[in-house]
């Protein structure tokens, strides 16, 4: 089984990018996995790792972050998110030669709005990811199956925004996680809906940052928005 997602690199560090060149020094990104396999077996699903594809794009994602940086890596307990964080320290110290800390794992970047696996999984099945998503956002499964999305969303910003308030200087904070982490925060915060928006690709994801005291939330596809 196979899906096709676009590898967004250049998409998100350049709008990291654009925040340094604009004075902007203190961020958090969210960003989703490398390029992984799949499988029809949903019991094996969180065991899927990296193609060759997508470990090569995370070392390349490592390389591209600037050497002034110090990246702090952070991410998901499912095993792609840990080797993508590894290949993203692996790629950054060959280009830079600096040492970062190891990677931390964090249930906040895990599926933990997931609240009963047994009921969502067959209702995933057989929707798919993109109906699955629309019914859930428009509140059309009892929480005790699925967080409620907005809240999801809030629970989101608040660790992001916690990421920034705990950097130290030249640090920037990069959060490996799942497109459906992402998901709510662009549709909830950045008014960007799926169905217009497309899919979350590969680094594909959202940046938080303060300025002048405040915290926003942007990414590619939009201007920055106040939280």
């Amino acid at each position: 089984m196979t899906q096709k997602y676009e590898i967004r690199t250049k998409q998100t560090i350049d709008t990291i990018n654009h925040l340094l060149d604009n004075g902007i020094t203190k961020i958090s990104a969210l960003i989703r996995h490398s390029d992984r396999f799949f499988t029809k077996d949903p019991k094996l699903e969180p065991f899927m790792g990296l193609t060759d594809t997508g470990k090569a794009a995370a070392v390349n994602f490592g390389a591209a972050i600037q050497s002034t940086l110090l990246p702090k890596l952070t991410s998901s307990f499912i095993g792609r998110c840990i080797e993508t964080a590894y290949l993203i320290d692996k790629g950054y110290t060959r280009k830079h030669d600096r040492i970062i800390d190891h990677n931390a794992l964090s249930d906040m970047l895990s599926p933990f709005y997931v609240k009963d696996p047994q009921k969502a999984i067959p209702y995933i099945e057989n929707q798919g990811n993109a109906v699955f998503l629309r019914n859930w956002f428009d509140n059309r499964f009892d929480e005790s199956i699925m967080e409620n999305p907005e809240r999801t969303s809030d629970f989101l910003s608040k660790f992001m925004i916690e990421q920034i308030k705990n950097l130290k200087e030249n640090q920037i904070a990069i959060c490996i996680s799942h497109d459906w982490n992402i998901y709510p925060l662009k549709e909830f915060k950045l008014g960007l809906k799926l169905e217009t928006a497309g899919d979350v690709g590969y680094f594909d994801g959202v940046i938080f940052f303060e300025k002048d005291h405040q915290y926003y939330i942007t990414n590619y596809q939009t201007s920055p928005v106040l939280l």
